[in-house]
């Protein structure tokens, strides 16, 4: 049986994580693999992103509904991810002046627009991390996966333990964060699908 994984990851388009990513993807794809992977690039080049309106806490719900439909979550962290903020520029949530603005995803030339929320929804403890937030994108997927008690794996874009790449909210995961990428018998770097397949519950 086929199981859901999302993937959290710095999609830069210099400096991120892509190529692990891609790797995931490919493993997904083949016949030799049991995995859907839906990734945070698909998400926001989905339906929510092509409204011409689309703001930060728009992208985070819809995160919050991909995540909720996976059994597990892969967090891909790269030696940039710590010091990410985008999606954290929510003047609501940081309740720092009276009008509320933001600017809609991918339109910083056409500057801010007043917030489109009403009033900020209630939450209770057993529901999902509120998308009114000042967390950025990577975190808010990560308080989202806590919150839901999915199984997270996180894996550094590397081929040895980084302990000084994890962001501070993941402080408590050390022991879980594993290598990516492993040297095979022909010196060539390739990802570690046996470690990945373990983690997810695969025999």
């Amino acid at each position: 049986m086929s199981k859901q994984v999302y993937i959290s990851a710095d999609y830069s388009e210099d400096q991120g994580d892509r190529n692990v990513v891609d790797t995931l993807n490919s493993w997904g794809s083949d016949n030799l693999h049991i995995v859907n992977f839906i990734d945070m690039s698909k998400v926001v080049s989905g339906s929510v992103s092509k409204d011409p309106d689309c703001r930060p806490c728009d992208l985070k719900k819809e995160f919050n509904n991909q995540i909720n439909a996976s059994s597990a979550v892969i967090f891909v962290v790269g030696d940039k991810t710590a010091t990410r903020t985008a999606g954290s520029g929510c003047s609501r949530a940081n309740n720092n002046q009276y009008v509320y603005t933001c600017t809609p995803y991918k339109q910083n030339t056409n500057g801010y627009k007043y917030c489109k929320k009403t009033f900020v929804p209630y939450y209770r403890d057993d529901s999902d991390v509120n998308e009114i937030n000042s967390y950025s994108y990577l975190r808010h997927e990560f308080e989202q996966a806590k919150k839901r008690n999915k199984t997270i794996i996180i894996v550094y874009n590397s081929t040895r333990s980084e302990l000084n790449w994890l962001p501070s909210y993941m402080k408590g995961y050390e022991s879980y964060a594993i290598p990516f990428w492993t040297i095979d018998a022909y010196g060539r770097k390739v990802g570690n699908y046996s470690k990945i397949k373990e983690a997810l519950g695969y025999a």
